[in-house]
């Protein structure tokens, strides 16, 4: 006599294939470690409003040993749109811990109303960083907004004679499409796909020195399309790094990040042209 199983019934809607379940519980866990980040980087806000103080090193007595320049090179730190130097505070403690490097904070005027103008204003940051620690490049990590300002420094205002690597983090190299009600502000005109800025980034850039690092997210919310956060560009040297399970205020603060982020700066510039994704980052 055949016996039959009888299984409990279950309902189509439950019936979830498991990749789509654990597609759903990584993003349910990305979206509450992006509030929680808000939550913290609305507190510490107020903290970096201020520009950075810095102080010019005293030169030093015509008769004391002339010590060698630290041999790494320092870091400057960029921050997004409508942000500031605070949401760096970890990365930068990281970097300064792990790395040893000179590590400084750059803010620029939340009403900065042109990519091009952020870029030369970089541009004179930069000088001035180098005549002070007598360094010949400086390395850039920059979030968002700010990975293009840093981009559009390097590669179209002769920049690359001065910034050894370049890394961003969830930056719009192609533009991105997301929030379209966000167009009334002319500096996210000029982040969406076809702008003026966008199509310049276009243009040939041979012989273009900074080599690039990319960190992008596949759950990073303000990318439409993903992809956008990664540089293809035929003329520049750049490696794109996919990082699953976080979202775009996650990545200035993620630990495992922040050691892909000094991975990078620790080796030497040369490199190969454009590829696509290349690499891949799990930190959820």
């Amino acid at each position: 006599m055949a016996v039959m199983r009888v299984l409990p019934f279950r309902p189509p809607c439950l019936q979830l294939p498991a990749r789509l379940a654990g597609l759903s519980l990584t993003l349910l866990k990305a979206t509450a470690l992006e509030v929680a980040i808000l939550a913290g980087h609305l507190l510490l806000y107020p903290s970096g409003i201020v520009q950075e103080r810095r102080t010019a090193p005293e030169p030093p007595s015509p008769d004391a040993p002339r010590l060698p320049a630290e041999s790494k090179t320092p870091v400057v730190l960029l921050h997004g749109f409508i942000d500031n130097r605070s949401v760096f505070v970890l990365l930068r403690r990281s970097l300064a811990q792990h790395g040893g490097q000179h590590v400084e904070s750059l803010n620029y005027s939340p009403l900065t109303c042109d990519i091009r103008t952020a870029a030369e204003l970089l541009g004179r940051h930069i000088e001035e960083i180098c005549e002070r620690t007598g360094h010949h490049q400086v390395d850039i990590v920059g979030h968002s907004l700010g990975g293009l300002i840093a981009r559009y420094y390097a590669q179209r205002l002769g920049g690359d004679a001065r910034v050894r690597t370049l890394v961003t983090l969830g930056t719009p190299h192609e533009g991105t499409r997301v929030v379209p009600l966000a167009d009334a502000h002319p500096i996210v005109r000029q982040m969406r796909p076809g702008s003026d800025v966008i199509e310049e980034l276009r243009e040939p850039a041979p012989g273009c020195r900074t080599r690039f690092v990319s960190f992008w997210s596949d759950l990073d919310q303000l990318m439409d399309p993903l992809e956008t956060a990664c540089v293809n560009h035929p003329d520049l040297i750049a490696h794109n790094v996919r990082v699953s399970g976080i979202g775009h205020l996650a990545l200035p603060v993620h630990p495992a990040v922040a050691a892909g982020i000094r991975q990078s700066l620790d080796q030497p510039a040369a490199g190969t042209r454009a590829t696509g994704a290349v690499d891949g980052l799990t930190v959820a």
